[in-house]
């Protein structure tokens, strides 16, 4: 069974949370909490689009379902709205955003929760309702419906001179190797190409003062309005570029969309300023979908940012779908929000766990990314004290086990999460450096900086391999970033958060990092860089020195005052480093841990289209700790190779870990190497090389053949890895150790890869 909060550590932990909460009131750290929890499907886990893939059909109709849930229970009167996500290259359209609005003060942005329709349900609804709805949206604008505007696809863009019609589709000069392009013909030859696809009305906000809403006629350089050839809403795809430019002040540029699309009416909300004239926009939206009794589905421009708004989003990303949870003030709010979200998540058949095929259970796959900030960019406890973001980095360079501890089976170099001292060693130096500069810059001490000058020493330091701002363990590219409004929200994001498979498991890692906050905004925290070469990748891989180094995190917080249970944190020791099995023999014992693996991400493959990153999963780590072992009496061997044991402290305990190829994929690093499985441990006595006991880890089915299957529940999983483990007592072998070459340095790793010599 996978192992959870108690309803007894709960209570002692929420407790807790309330304490700091106070501690974090008092220091007047305005400290707002946001979270990015991911989740996947129950019935489906094996589907790209629960792997691989952003996009799928599964996926969308489950986030809309979860979305209609959602909304009620975060805010009534709140508006559903279907936007445009990211678009990332090789993905054929770009992603798609669901978001749930609505106003702090309580005042409803949408009244009548019967005329949201629902996206996935076929309404019947066409031209005749979508031309009387936008007449009716017309005139609550005081607008002439001789603004009105039919759009017609454009089934090529070559038009007869003579005739101004459009000539016949010719499928073959389409790239019908592109899903979106097929899908987009299929469309056309199915429809009736002389019905408008939608209709649109120009409009845009007046003067103040005058008349609310303004509109004008198109000149258009066409007899008919054709939208520029896609898949995406109508309101996307206006030709805006072939109206004149020298008329910009008398032409409106912007228009409200309405397109009947499998039977649901969708209502294409224009690019507004100012949230009052969205507001005002979408009251006479839903005045007129009242009026004629129409569910709409509107989607298009988001409201404008506002600190009178809150959202909450869905949206998809490679392998999962992802929850951005609104900032809250308090813990007791990210608690109730946090478990809001699973109880709802869980009623559509989403889930946080599935299992391997071997038995080993696995979160989601994606983040639960922390985001911190303050209800404005102004207040922001990193712009205002940058001190404290110091703190914060300085303590998780010192603490491997904050990166490593809560992350996801992806870790190292090319992660979605990297250190700061992983791959590149001489970022430190720079970050030093800055650091020197942001001290001198507070100059007298406390001295407010300008937010750019912070953005600007750290900006490029956060960062991935790559380059990429957005990809780094400490990401800040919402913090303050030049020439981006959505990108100045004084927000740090923390990265290295994996989904757990407890909600409460998320809200204890949560309380660490808000812990640590209150810790050092009382007391900034400094010290040197630590450089730890290749100790970082040796020793914090296995689970005995991260829960050390966790330890330690939580004896200097009791220490300051703030006491955690480490009891509190062995859910996440049992689930991230799961007991493959052990064995004992007269006082000595052999235990085998999962531990961490900092996979490689592989060469670009441009033809592939794929949307997350090939790695080399085919290498995998493990811990071997013996227990009441004299190290000068007995040695272990793997696969008849020593292993390197390091005594831990603890009298007769030692510990020491095996690198090898778990698996044989189609693309990985030093494809001539193969599987190194079975995994044979003995236990050998050094004077006459006999083995007094041992064990034998198989990676895949005792028997050879394959699991055809996932397991079906964690009792299915147990009973596989069980089989996987055998347990041997003692052979009339003997073994000798033999010499091997494990690489530059000495290590706590014997890497099977290693040629032995």
């Amino acid at each position: 069974m996978l192992v959870s909060v108690s309803d007894e550590d709960w209570r002692a932990i929420d407790a807790l949370g309330l304490r700091v909460d106070a501690n974090l009131e008092a220091l007047d750290t305005r400290l707002m909490q946001g979270g990015e929890p991911t989740f996947i499907s129950l019935a489906n886990p094996d589907a790209p689009e629960w792997n691989t893939t952003a996009i799928g059909p599964g996926k969308r109709r489950l986030a809309e379902k979860l979305l209609r849930r959602l909304a009620p229970r975060f805010a009534p009167g709140a508006l559903l709205h279907y936007g445009q996500g990211k678009w990332y290259p090789g993905e054929a359209l770009p992603r798609w955003s669901l978001g749930v609005f609505w106003r702090k003060d309580g005042v409803a942005l949408w009244s009548d929760d019967s005329l949201a329709a629902d996206g996935m349900r076929d309404c019947g609804f066409g031209l005749e309702q979508a031309r009387g709805l936008v007449e009716a949206i017309a005139a609550g604008t005081g607008l002439s419906p001789d603004f009105i505007i039919p759009a017609f696809e454009d089934p090529w863009p070559v038009i007869h001179e003579a005739s101004r019609l459009p000539v016949d589709v010719d499928p073959l000069q389409h790239d019908l190797r592109d899903a979106g392009e097929r899908a987009r013909l299929a469309r056309l030859l199915h429809g009736d190409l002389a019905q408008p696809a939608g209709l649109a009305l120009p409009l845009r906000p007046g003067k103040p003062g005058k008349h609310r809403w303004i509109s004008s006629r198109w000149p258009l350089n066409r007899a008919r309005l054709y939208l520029i050839p896609g898949s995406s809403p109508s309101g996307y795809r206006l030709p805006l570029d072939t109206l004149p430019e020298a008329a910009a002040d008398q032409v409106v540029r912007t228009a409200l969309c309405i397109e009947p699309r499998a039977g649901v009416l969708h209502v294409f909300m224009p690019p507004l300023e100012e949230l009052d004239d969205y507001i005002a926009l979408l009251g006479a939206v839903e005045r007129a979908a009242a009026s004629h009794r129409l569910p709409v589905c509107v989607e298009g421009f988001d409201p404008p940012a506002d600190p009178r708004l809150n959202v909450l989003r869905i949206t998809p990303d490679p392998g999962v779908i992802e929850v951005n949870l609104p900032p809250a003030a308090s813990w007791s709010e990210l608690a109730s929000n946090t478990r809001v979200l699973d109880e709802e998540a869980r009623a559509v058949g989403l889930t946080t766990v599935k299992y391997s095929f071997d038995g080993r259970p696995l979160a989601t796959g994606g983040g639960n990314h922390v985001t911190l900030g303050s209800p404005s960019w102004a207040e922001s406890p990193f712009l205002k004290r940058p001190d404290l973001l110091q703190s914060l980095l300085t303590y998780w360079q010192h603490h491997p086990a904050l990166s490593y501890m809560f992350s996801g089976l992806f870790v190292g170099p090319t992660s979605q999460a990297p250190r700061i001292d992983e791959a590149r060693d001489d970022l430190l130096c720079e970050l030093a450096i800055a650091f020197q500069q942001l001290d001198a810059a507070r100059q007298p001490v406390g001295a407010m900086l300008e937010p750019r000058i912070i953005d600007g020493l750290l900006r490029h330091l956060l960062v991935d391999v790559t380059g990429n701002a957005h990809r780094a363990e400490f990401c800040i590219d919402k913090l303050f970033a030049p020439g981006s409004p959505g990108g100045q929200l004084g927000v740090l994001e923390l990265r290295a958060f994996e989904m757990p498979p407890d909600w409460r498991m998320g809200m204890i890692h949560s309380l660490l990092v808000r812990a640590l906050v209150a810790r050092f905004w009382k007391t900034p925290y400094r010290g040197e860089f630590r450089r730890w070469g290749g100790a970082l990748h040796d020793r914090f891989m296995l689970p005995h020195f991260l829960n050390a180094d966790l330890r330690e995190v939580l004896h200097e917080l009791a220490a300051a005052g703030c006491r955690f249970d480490p009891n509190w944190f062995m859910p996440f020791f049992e689930f991230r480093f799961p007991l493959i099995g052990s064995v004992r023999h007269d006082a000595i014992e052999i235990e085998l841990r999962q531990a961490l693996e900092p996979w490689l991400a592989l060469g670009e493959q441009a033809a592939s289209g794929a949307s997350s990153r090939p790695v080399d999963s085919s290498l995998e780590r493990i811990q071997v700790m013996a227990r009441g072992l004299d190290l000068a009496r007995h040695w272990i061997a793997c696969n008849g190779r020593r292993l390197p044991l390091q005594p831990t402290g603890e009298r007769g305990e030692s510990v020491g870990g095996v690198r090898f190829r778990a698996w044989n994929l189609s693309q990985m690093l030093h494809p001539t190497i193969r599987a190194h499985t079975p995994l044979v441990f003995d236990v050998v006595e050094a004077g006459s090389g006999s083995i007094v006991a041992g064990c034998r880890y198989h990676l895949a089915r005792p028997d050879g053949g394959d699991y055809e299957r996932r397991p079906a529940d964690a009792r299915e999983a147990a009973t596989r890895r069980a089989e996987r483990f055998e347990a041997r007592g003692p052979e009339g072998q003997r073994i000798a150790p033999t010499a091997y070459r494990e690489g530059p340095n000495p290590t706590l790793t014997l890497d099977l890869r290693w040629r032995a010599e």
